[in-house]
């Protein structure tokens, strides 16, 4: 339902005050933000090259740089509410340039580690303020708007892998970061100008519920004593694992295994494997977060979870046994993205249903603190990789994350779920699971 501009003014401020202009601004803030967690496993081994920090110190950047991009969303989303989007996405962006900036010319682990730190903080602002702005434009489709703007972080990347690598390969990756951060960052705040708050009467009342949703606002120290929020919480946690070790380590995996020289051939061209694998990821991860929101209009939430779960570990399970073709190998690490990406969509939707809109920026970002968790095992993998010699215990490890993630949505979260609704005193009524993208009421 489209929602008229209320104030006066000019066609162009017009455009702007368009809730779907906003949704496209914050769209745009975060394919900008993307390269910093999605393009760092190009730069793994030409930074080990020139410094020798080691694989598991330079892999746990991007731990780093996770942590404090997750950990600090609930604060962050906080100033948000009181300072509005623009300043603090602005802010974002600043850091976002000076984070990539500071790795062109970084020579400690210390520079590196600081670099890591401040482009978490500015990614996190960002990331949190464009999912929260959505959900606050569009309560009448929060699923389609959350999804569309997680798809920006997760496909954001996909045109400037194959240039970042490109660049890496004939300027070297301290160029690249100059480049890049600096160009990044200033879009971010290009973008930062545009975004703005809604006012009540510039959004659509929300639809009268005919799907399982709470009426009750849960205030987020409610929501933490919820057992549906740490069963969520565990889940997205065991999802991330797998996600972020594929995100962090790809290309180390391609160059131990002997296929990062090789090139995949699609009839019209040949294409080095490993820019074409990360290319290929950063489409599906981004594709997956409307498509399994789209499925579980039409399956239920719970399902939906079980079977891109199951995905995940079917894809990761057929990496480990087939990485050697190189077709393979691209294949099933997009596939892999495919099952990981739609946590990222299917979670703070499912967090607004259960806990309410009034305080969905902030118990989102709470439920997103997960992925900083999971974000410290990115360093246990390479340690276990240099003593194992071995990538298969590590990506045995996201399997069965994947299948007991994929056992819990099944049998556990539907449970108690509805549990948690019949607590607050709403009825669930049919059919008894709530839409994550447009043509739903959700």
């Amino acid at each position: 339902m489209a929602v008229a501009a209320t104030t006066a003014g000019s066609p162009a401020a017009g455009i702007v005050r368009n809730r779907w202009t906003q949704l496209v601004v914050g769209i745009f803030t975060m394919v900008m933000i993307a390269n910093l967690q999605y393009g760092w496993t190009l730069f793994v081994d030409p930074i080990n090259e020139k410094t020798n920090f080691g694989r598991p110190f330079i892999t746990g950047l991007l731990s780093t740089f996770i942590l404090f991009e997750t950990w600090l969303v609930p604060f962050e989303a906080y100033l948000v509410d009181r300072f509005g989007p623009r300043l603090l996405v602005a802010v974002g962006g600043v850091l976002v340039g000076i984070a990539w900036w500071m790795n062109s010319w970084a020579t400690t682990q210390v520079l590196f580690t600081i670099a890591a730190v401040l482009g978490g903080i500015g990614g996190g602002i960002v990331y949190g303020t464009a999912v929260g702005s959505a959900l606050k434009w569009f309560p009448d489709h929060r699923g389609l708007a959350a999804g569309l703007t997680a798809a920006g972080y997760g496909a954001g990347s996909a045109a400037t892998v194959i240039p970042i690598a490109n660049m890496i390969q004939s300027n070297g990756y301290q160029s690249t970061f100059a480049l890049f951060g600096i160009a990044q960052g200033v879009l971010v705040v290009v973008g930062a100008l545009l975004l703005r708050t809604p006012r009540k009467d510039e959004v659509p009342a929300a639809p009268a519920p005919t799907v399982r949703q709470t009426r009750r606002d849960y205030s987020p120290m409610q929501t933490i004593k919820t057992p549906v929020f740490w069963l969520m919480y565990a889940m997205m946690t065991l999802i991330g694992v797998g996600g972020l070790m594929a995100t962090g380590v790809l290309a180390s995996v391609a160059k131990d295994l002997g296929v990062d020289k090789s090139n995949v051939n699609l009839g019209f061209a040949a294409i080095a494997v490993v820019p074409f694998a990360l290319s290929l990821d950063r489409i599906l991860n981004g594709v997956t977060r409307p498509f399994w929101g789209w499925v579980s209009d039409h399956i239920g939430r719970e399902r939906t979870m079980t079977l891109a779960f199951g995905l995940e570990a079917c894809a990761i399970l057929v990496f480990l046994l087939t990485w050697n073709n190189p077709l393979l190998f691209a294949i099933c690490s997009g596939l892999a993205f495919f099952g990981y990406g739609e946590i990222y969509s299917l979670f703070p939707a499912t967090s607004a249903d259960l806990f309410g809109r009034a305080y969905a920026t902030t118990n989102y970002g709470m439920l997103y603190t997960s992925k900083g968790l999971a974000s410290l095992l990115i360093p246990i993998g390479a340690i276990v990789q240099s003593v194992t010699n071995s990538w298969t215990p590590v990506f045995a490890v996201a399997v069965v994350f994947d299948v007991i993630a994929a056992a819990l949505a099944w049998t556990v979260l539907r449970r108690v779920a509805q549990a948690h609704l019949a607590r607050s005193a709403i009825a669930a009524p049919t059919p008894a699971f709530v839409p994550a993208v447009a043509g739903g009421s959700d």
